[in-house]
């Protein structure tokens, strides 16, 4: 097998890689959502324990990159490719990160139905999860088409936080009681908008790596 055919076996394989990884947190964000639909908190004990799995597949991802640059070299487009994986790992890893502390939440509120504050919870937990899925998908397929849909679709998770928002405002006025539970659902809500940043960066750097530009800035 000739040297670049090689190197493209093993870009494949460090797609692959991400790909798992990336799948393996949407499960993360799917379990949240199974937490509040059958008020099952095993679910949040499940993405705290999942988390050391996510942290070393990290670990090998930026090794198995950097293993790539300083053997084989790479230029121009090929740059790119290791250089946006290893950014997106990051990101990924972040993801994984805030599903725990969501998970960490719901724990500490103890089975409490967050809802009966803000019916517009669930939705946002799809909506970042769709985007974390989206971004992924756009990143393995090379789609700078749906990588800019992603970064469109932000605006629905942007918009259903503001909602949150709106709805803790109105209980903290009508349910002093709440005072704790609507702390801890700002936060929910605000880990909720950070993973879908975090999705917007990935499809970012989907588009640097097919373009060599980020926000048409041209950067390599």
């Amino acid at each position: 097998m000739t040297t670049r055919k090689t190197f493209e076996q093993e870009l494949t394989e460090l797609n692959r890689s991400l790909e798992e990884m990336g799948r393996f947190v949407e499960v993360s964000i799917d379990r949240l959502s199974e937490v509040m639909e059958k008020n099952d908190l095993d679910y949040a004990v499940s993405i705290i324990k999942n988390d050391r799995d996510v942290n070393d597949m990290e670990r090998s991802i930026e090794a198995r990159c950097l293993s790539l640059i300083t053997r084989q070299q790479p230029i121009a487009r090929d740059l790119r490719v290791v250089s946006a994986a290893l950014k997106v790992v990051t990101d990924i890893e972040r993801i994984g990160d805030h599903a725990v502390d969501i998970a960490e939440l719901f724990i500490r509120c103890d089975s409490v139905d967050l809802t009966k504050i803000s019916k517009h919870l669930p939705a946002m937990i799809t909506a970042a999860r769709d985007m974390v899925h989206n971004a992924i998908d756009a990143f393995v397929s090379k789609s700078v088409q749906d990588a800019e849909e992603v970064i469109t679709s932000d605006d629905v998770v942007d918009e259903l936080f503001n909602k949150v928002k709106y709805d803790i405002v109105n209980s903290l006025k009508t349910e002093k009681d709440n005072e704790d539970f609507c702390i801890d659902l700002m936060m929910i809500a605000k880990y909720l908008e950070k993973i879908g940043d975090h999705a917007v960066n990935i499809a970012e750097w989907e588009i640097f790596k097919e373009t060599g530009s980020i926000d048409k800035v041209r950067l390599l």
